[in-house]
């Protein structure tokens, strides 16, 4: 819904003025700001990304989280550092033992293809295959601690940035990058547990700020990750499901659950296994819920998005299955019918909500589709009466109204 009283999901917007000597202490950060950046430019027009353009990309970026470029290089300077601070030289060798099956091919006939830099060093010094394996035992194990240690690092950087700036893309892109690498350098049981803690976070800062979409999108990318045959994981909806009803319980309001809500919802039946049945059952409780909590905030408009989500179950059953299933068509109006009649209701309580009339308006021109016909007598002269108050409520949109009224008919 739009802003009131110069305030953000019921915080307040406020302004602050500035002493001479206040101007001057930000004056001096501006200029080591700016001196800050000119380095990185420096670095980064000759190509050195070395440990100490990381280390000035950092703290620029806690001055300035929003600097998304800088985001993009510290990425390449962990990709392509060479000093073995970063991460491990496993991926190096890797790379070079790959590179020789494609220049030589694989020939039984010749000898084994040496699997490190070091081994092209004098043959004399070759290991043997016991040793071998042992020594890239410990070496692996070594190196994923060290990469671990790295991934660890680099998302404790940034959580102060994220408590500061909780809906700054290029954070929580960053975030989605560094636990990519997880899955592409750990085992998989280690870079699920990491993937386990960041759901943490995702519900710490759902705790912060329930409605921030951020964190709600952030949720679901972790989620899907923890599914995935990567992972070794398996389906989370009905937790998920479970957690969208206890943050709507938290706050009616919060329109990143509801719409998650509704995203889980056809994966949540199939699941299930559910019959026709059962989703009509679904179906019901779900529009007992809604109901409900329209009745104590009918001003809300994401209530009404997910009551709308219903509604649209019901008027377009081919793009929306998932609920109504097997529920006949006369039955689906009837439904409809049942909700235009629950929606009179609230006038009797709300007569000046706009969300109220709209919704009256739209289910009736549905509930006419859904019947293959034209609008009553009776119809058009709640259509036209609802239309009318509209005007009165939201003159601001008095074209949208004549637009409505004249491809009405009214």
């Amino acid at each position: 819904m739009a802003d009131q009283g110069g305030s953000q999901h019921g915080i307040a917007r406020t302004s602050r003025v500035r002493s001479e000597e206040q101007k001057q202490r930000d004056l001096q950060r501006i200029q080591k700001y700016r001196e800050l950046e000119d380095q990185v430019r420096s670095h980064v027009s000759r190509a050195d990304y070395s440990p100490q353009l990381f280390q000035l990309t950092s703290k620029l970026l806690r001055l300035n989280p929003e600097y998304y470029t800088l985001w993009n290089t510290i990425g390449w300077v962990i990709m392509l550092d060479g000093v073995l601070e970063y991460f491990s030289y496993r991926h190096y060798n890797t790379i070079f033992h790959q590179l020789l099956v494609v220049v030589l091919g694989h020939d039984p006939a010749r000898p084994r293809l040496p699997d490190s830099w070091e081994e092209c060093g004098d043959p004399a010094r070759a290991p043997t295959a016991d040793s071998t394996d042992s020594a890239a035992a410990a070496a692996a194990a070594a190196a994923e601690q060290q990469d671990l240690a790295t991934i660890q690092s680099e998302l404790s950087f940034t959580i102060p940035l994220l408590l500061e700036s909780p809906k700054c893309y290029w954070i929580w892109s960053y975030r989605q990058w560094i636990l990519a690498q997880a899955i592409a350098r750990l085992r998989p049981h280690v870079a699920r547990q990491v993937w386990e803690a960041e759901l943490g976070l995702a519900s710490k800062m759902l705790g912060k700020d329930r409605r921030n979409f951020h964190a709600w999108g952030y949720r679901r990318h972790v989620v899907a990750q923890l599914e995935s045959a990567a992972l070794r994981g398996t389906s989370m909806v009905e937790a998920e499901f479970e957690y969208t009803y206890r943050m709507i319980q938290t706050d009616l309001s919060n329109f990143s659950a509801w719409h998650s809500r509704s995203k889980l919802i056809p994966r949540l039946l199939d699941e299930r296994g559910a019959d026709d049945a059962a989703r009509r059952a679904f179906l019901d409780k779900e529009l007992n819920q809604i109901r409900e909590a329209l009745n104590v905030g009918p001003e809300d408009q994401s209530l009404w998005y997910y009551h709308q989500f219903l509604m649209l179950n019901l008027v377009d059953p081919d793009k929306h299955p998932a609920m109504t299933r097997g529920i006949a068509a006369r039955d689906r109006a009837a439904y409809l019918a049942r909700e235009i009649d629950e929606i009179k209701e609230l006038l009797e309580d709300y007569p000046d909500v706009k969300l109220i009339y709209e919704a009256l308006f739209e289910y009736t021109l549905y509930l006419c589709q859904l019947e293959d016909r034209q609008p009553t007598a009776d119809e058009r002269a709640d259509l036209a009466a609802w239309l009318a108050k509209l005007k009165e409520l939201d003159p601001m949109r008095n074209g949208r109204w004549a637009d409505l009224e004249r491809e009405c008919g009214l």
